[in-house]
């Protein structure tokens, strides 16, 4: 029963994020903040994962394709469907719940502590627009670090392929454009808009509806995180049933 009255205040906060609307001068102003916040701070972290994951995926597949009858280019080939399918739009959604996530519910947590929130709705301000929806806004640019995370995860199984003496340079290009369905990036990028969505609203709720002081504040992030990682995985499997089967 506390679940349901769970999930019910979620998509209430969902509906009231859009109602009442703060005015467009000091809108621009929270959604530029959150774009330096939640994407341009995340590029460093995102970009520095997937080079590297993108390498060790190279590897891990090299070192399992022995058999002299298997091509090389396979090694390619298999990077770029993992990095492209689930890498890119899961696995950093989930590194990004934990870094962006626990960011939104602490930072709202403690205006909820501070007494900050309660000050908004005096001023007669739709507190839940003022807050949530410019963090919903700096998300739709989500999409943007993805891409990065794309290109440097097969940059990274480039690199790591040539100088691992795994496979050459023109057999790792040649198994990346092998058999590319232009579907999987819509696919992806489509996963990826859900999990924006997920990613600013479910944190966004858990520190919103937060009680208690600085302690709880500390619970509700990491509350947050497991709740926005779980989401994000139920929401991958529904999506990947539905966009690809």
């Amino acid at each position: 029963m506390h679940y349901l009255k769970q999930i019910g205040s979620y998509f209430l906060m969902v509906v009231e994020m859009f109602r009442k609307p703060t005015k467009w001068s000091v809108m621009r102003r929270l959604i530029l903040k959150d774009i330096d916040d939640l994407i341009i701070g995340s590029i460093g972290i995102v970009s520095f994962i997937a080079f590297f994951v993108g390498g060790v995926i190279t590897i891990q597949t090299a070192l399992n394709i022995d058999n002299p009858l298997i091509p090389k280019s396979l090694v390619g080939f298999a990077t770029r469907q993992s990095i492209i399918l689930e890498f890119a739009p899961t696995f950093i959604s989930i590194i990004m719940a934990g870094k962006v996530g626990s960011f939104i519910t602490s930072s709202i947590g403690t205006m909820r502590v501070t007494e900050q929130i309660d000050a908004l709705e005096v001023m007669g301000i739709n507190s839940i627009n003022y807050l949530v929806f410019p963090k919903f806004i700096a998300l739709t640019l989500y999409p943007f670090i993805i891409s990065i995370a794309m290109f440097l995860g097969i940059m990274g199984g480039l690199a790591a392929c040539v100088f691992g003496g795994y496979s050459t340079y023109e057999d790792f290009i040649t198994g990346v454009q092998l058999d590319f369905i232009p579907f999987h990036i819509v696919y992806a990028f489509i996963k990826t808009f859900v999990f924006a969505f997920i990613l600013a609203t479910v944190p966004s709720f858990h520190g919103y509806f937060m009680k208690g002081g600085a302690l709880e504040v500390g619970q509700a992030s990491t509350t947050s995180f497991v709740w926005t990682s779980v989401t994000i995985i139920l929401l991958n499997y529904v999506l990947t049933q539905i966009l690809l089967s």
